[in-house]
């Protein structure tokens, strides 16, 4: 166009609406194919820990004393080869001997044989079994000593198998990534809220305050973790609200030191000055100039410090100084599957294949997060 030609009055009616940094790295993540496809797998593994459990029809605490470390399966449980030596266990406990049993469908016929009269109030046992259901007597003979009877088959599915004390691996498996997603979320926040408070006041206020300040963040590191844990162990016993505490507080020192480093340098920034020149109070400034620009660092630092708290959640929780049952945690099933390793592989596989879905999806969402948000890329 020539120099000094007058734009159309049709081009120039429409206000030029300009994209926000904000928007311009949102863009950027979404083209990010491995870190969008992580953000739904994650969503996916968080809504089936959280209403997983209510669908699979088995309490992630009831235990089922006769499906004791069954292996995974698609097919329902009992298997065909189950039946018969637990209905001769039941037999037994009917003083009874079990003869033709025939499998019919979800229904078993059995006829009990004793020397003397069968007291049928026994039979309940058989609705105690974790197979069957209430048995009836369809045949008498013999002065009761013969009883052919008729017992229900209970159908249960473990799709994950069951651990040590019978209980569906599946739901433990959903509960304990309820756990370790909460445990790894709250410890995170409560490590970013302390971290980003403490490190931008320590670097805007500068000078002696500044040095102090950081100097018991030094201190701080000095002490051991381990040894923090295991006093508030002590003291306050294993459970939830421990976890969040001990990991939460020590998580915090790294935030703080990155915090601190991004306002030594956003202090000097020109609407930084404008903003002291004006008067605005010290508590203002770090809350609506500082903290705000030193989001995209804290986001990016986020995503990687919720795998990190959970990988020490699962590792206390592997030592034996996590969460109290019948609560559990993915570290607390790999604990017990690695001891059941040999016998027992499904116990250690399903709970590592969660815990390294969970570990991969919030590196990949962090790399993303990382690579949308760098200036260098804008």
């Amino acid at each position: 166009m020539a120099e000094g030609a007058v734009l159309p009055a049709e081009v120039l009616k429409d206000p030029v609406v300009g994209r926000s940094l904000w928007a311009e790295a949102r863009g950027r993540l979404v083209r990010n194919k491995a870190a969008l496809t992580s953000v739904f797998v994650l969503a996916f593994i968080a809504l089936a820990c959280i209403f997983g459990p209510f669908f699979t029809g088995h309490p992630f605490d009831k235990v089922y004393p006769d499906y004791v470390k069954v292996a995974a399966s698609a097919t329902a449980y009992p298997t065909p080869d189950m039946i018969e030596p637990n209905v001769e266990r039941v037999a037994a406990r009917v003083r009874a001997k079990a003869e033709n049993v025939v499998v019919e469908g979800d229904k078993i016929s059995v006829t009990l044989v004793s020397p003397r009269p069968i007291d049928e109030r026994l039979l309940a046992y058989f609705e105690r079994s974790d197979l069957f259901g209430a048995a009836k007597v369809s045949e008498k003979s013999d002065e009761g000593k013969h009883l052919v009877v008729d017992v229900p088959i209970k159908r249960n599915y473990f799709f994950f198998g069951t651990d040590t004390n019978g209980r569906d691996l599946l739901t433990r498996t959903m509960k304990a990534g309820q756990i370790s997603l909460a445990i790894g979320l709250l410890a995170t926040f409560v490590a970013i809220v302390m971290g980003v408070i403490y490190g931008a006041t320590s670097g805007y206020l500068g000078g002696r305050t500044d040095l102090v300040m950081m100097r018991a963040v030094d201190v701080l590191y000095s002490l051991p973790f381990i040894f923090f844990v295991i006093m508030l162990v002590v003291f306050f016993g294993r459970n939830f609200v421990l976890m969040f505490i001990a990991v939460g507080a020590v998580e915090w020192l790294d935030m703080a030191r990155i915090v601190r480093g991004q306002t030594l340098s956003i202090k000097r920034q020109e609407y930084v000055q404008a903003a002291e020149a004006l008067g605005v109070e010290t508590r203002g400034i770090i809350r609506r100039h500082v903290i705000p620009n030193t989001l995209g660092p804290v986001v990016v630092y986020m995503t990687l410090l919720v795998p990190k708290v959970i990988l020490l959640e699962s590792f206390l929780s592997f030592l034996g100084l996590g969460v109290q049952e019948p609560n559990t945690s993915l570290g607390v099933l790999i604990s017990e599957g690695a001891k059941n390793i040999q016998g027992a592989t499904w116990m250690l596989l399903y709970p590592s294949i969660t815990l390294v879905a969970i570990l991969f999806c919030l590196n990949f969402i962090g790399d993303g997060l990382r690579d949308a948000l760098d200036p260098k890329d804008r």
